[in-house]
């Protein structure tokens, strides 16, 4: 199935979840002549109504709702050009294979699927059907990230020798992947995995070049029972309803956000997921403190660190090379409030309370016996991930053309996903992990 000329594509999402708004205002808003959102699907009726609701909201008419299990047949009653998948990470591979085997092309939220066996089935799909799969890595379309690129490629720095990336999430976001499905490793890979591979995809994208073998160490150090060690755990189980969660700095409290009380509090009786656990319950099978050493085909090398229970929140990237170094610093915020650190980021929660005191964005250049210089970045936004969600959906629902080449494929998809694979199997065995070893990417 493609879109024929002079009409829109036609599109299906699957997997109403809060991160689908995001997709579903693109369409609908901002791309309606080129796409054409033409139904829903989803394990969970309520959460599909929701989405119809806010449609209504915004002027538009519902769309047809299909449960999980009707799937293929949606796509055939429908006539769906393109899948939207936004599910659960463990089950991406299911439609993504259904929907190209039905002639569909596929657009996927990161990470692409949670393991090898599912990755590899997906790539051999994609082979066997010749459909297309996007990989939504949004980091890609950012500008600093853009700006980035293009330093690296022109060679103001030389050749690439070493990278050093660090990612700090704050004790509002990052508390909040334990919150929810994502603290199963079974579910989401774990923050290697879900979270990673975003940025893994970024030095892949910047080095031009793919991970050969990668060594890691992870623990999950202050989230899960060592709550209880660090003297922050509470008597719960999840937050709604409990006394004991009132006060507690790190509860989400869903009654308190309007669309997350429709998603996820009213929509429990379906199917009993809860979405605000307590951050320091047992179950917690992923890590929250993670360091990689990778090398890659040019010889270069990255080393890497996530935290997820840091005071604030960005990123630091630098860059050596032969003729220089290259240094990005990203403080999205300088600290959380008390206050602010059971809100939640993110765009579908509009109106929440942010954390206090936003920060800065620099990229610096620093060449050998000159004066380091800073490089402005036109286009660089505050929200959307930099400007960076606009971007790539005008790429994948706008047809706007790329010259920078940015949209992810299926082969872009398993090389960022490989090399948190190869952390998770280093983090079990305490061994360096080739990546040729997990799964061969041509």
């Amino acid at each position: 199935m493609s879109g024929s000329a002079g009409r829109p594509q036609r599109f299906a999402l699957v997997g109403t979840g809060a991160r689908a708004e995001m997709f579903v205002r693109a369409l609908v808003l901002d791309h309606p002549t080129t796409a054409q959102l033409v139904a829903f699907a989803d394990t969970n009726q309520t959460r599909m109504n929701a989405h119809n609701k806010w449609l209504v909201e915004l002027g538009f008419d519902p769309v047809p709702t299909y449960r999980a299990s009707e799937f293929t047949t949606m796509l055939a009653k429908e006539r769906v050009d393109v899948v939207l998948v936004t599910s659960v990470d463990r089950t991406h591979d299911e439609y993504i294979v259904a929907a190209l085997r039905a002639g569909c092309d596929v657009v996927t939220e990161k990470p692409m699927t949670i393991d090898v066996p599912r990755c590899d089935r997906i790539l051999r799909t994609v082979a066997e059907t010749g459909r297309n799969v996007s990989v939504a890595f949004n980091y890609r379309y950012n500008p600093l990230h853009e700006k980035v690129r293009e330093v690296l490629a022109a060679g103001t720095i030389g050749e690439i020798g070493s990278v050093h990336f660090e990612w700090l999430l704050d004790v509002r976001h990052g508390a909040d992947y334990f919150r929810r499905w994502h603290r199963e490793k079974a579910n989401s890979g774990g923050l290697m995995v879900h979270k990673a591979s975003h940025h893994f995809d970024l030095v892949n994208w910047w080095l031009d070049a793919t991970p050969v073998q990668v060594y890691a160490a992870g623990r999950l150090f202050f989230y899960g029972e060592n709550g209880r060690r660090h003297g922050y755990a509470r008597d719960y189980d999840r937050a709604h309803g409990s006394p004991a969660a009132a006060d507690d700095p790190f509860a989400l409290h869903l009654a308190d956000h309007p669309r997350l009380r429709e998603l996820y509090l009213e929509a429990e009786a379906e199917d009993g997921y809860h979405r605000d656990r307590n951050v320091f319950a047992p179950g917690v099978t992923i890590e929250d403190d993670m360091s990689v050493l990778a090398t890659y085909s040019t010889g270069a090398t990255m080393t890497y660190h996530l935290t997820a229970y840091s005071p604030w929140e960005g990123y630091r990237v630098m860059v050596n090379g032969s003729r220089g170094r290259l240094e990005l610093e990203v403080v999205e915020n300088n600290f959380v409030s008390r206050q602010a650190a059971g809100a939640l980021k993110g765009a579908a929660l509009h109106g929440a309370e942010a954390a206090v005191e936003e920060g800065h964005a620099r990229l610096t250049v620093h060449p050998f016996w000159e004066q380091a210089r800073e490089i402005p970045v036109p286009g660089y936004t505050r929200g959307g991930h930099g400007g960076a969600d606009a971007r790539m959906t005008a790429v994948l629902f706008g047809g706007q053309v790329d010259p920078m080449g940015r949209a992810a494929t299926a082969r872009d998809g398993a090389l960022a996903l490989l090399t948190g694979l190869a952390a998770n199997r280093s983090f079990e065995t305490g061994e360096p992990v080739r990546v040729a070893d997990l799964l061969a990417v041509p």
